[in-house]
């Protein structure tokens, strides 16, 4: 017997897919990585876990990076994300595993490297913003996600895309707030 979990796609039941451990966690790098650094083995809401670890990494690493700084960490995790989502994605045999946090994390870096300078009930309204369109998919959220699928870098690009747009939808609901 193996420890490879059996395939699934997108027509298996959610209730199927294989939960990852500390053990697969700690196995690859890009599991490291894509697990969000280990948020996402929470049991409970892996994607929120994953978007909290956002943004305690964020605040901490404010202190030592300025702006431009943030966003080429940004702009260089979007890369190693893609690859690690696809390396991770493709190992637990899963399309778009919700243990897999690490597109959370990018997307909810973008919208506070966005939004920054903002208060303690800005940053909480980003989250629950985010959390909303991540969770919900509502519109272009669900196009999004239905639009790259897949074990290759297809698929990895298709794991972090929705967020991104969930983090567009976030970013944009917050300017028409501000100038309305």
């Amino acid at each position: 017997m193996t420890d490879t979990p059996p395939l699934l796609t997108d027509d298996a039941p959610a209730a199927a897919a294989p939960r990852p451990t500390a053990k697969f966690l700690l196995a690859h790098p890009a599991h490291f990585i894509a697990l969000g650094f280990g948020s996402g083995l929470s049991p409970l809401a892996p994607g929120t876990a994953g978007t909290l670890w956002a943004w305690l990494a964020y605040l901490v690493l404010q202190r030592w990076l300025n702006p431009a700084e943030m966003g080429w960490l940004i702009g260089a995790s979007t890369l190693v994300g893609w690859w690690a989502c696809t390396v991770t994605a493709r190992n637990l045999r899963v399309l778009d595993p919700g243990n897999i946090v690490w597109d959370e994390v990018v997307a909810f870096w973008l919208v506070l490297w966005l939004v920054m300078p903002a208060g303690l009930w800005g940053q909480l309204i980003a989250f629950g913003l985010f959390r909303f369109f991540d969770a919900v998919k509502p519109g272009p959220v669900a196009w999004a996600d239905q639009r790259f699928k897949g074990f290759d870098a297809r698929g990895g690009f298709g794991i972090l895309f929705d967020d991104l747009v969930a983090a567009f939808c976030t970013l944009l609901v917050i300017a028409l707030w501000k100038i309305l």
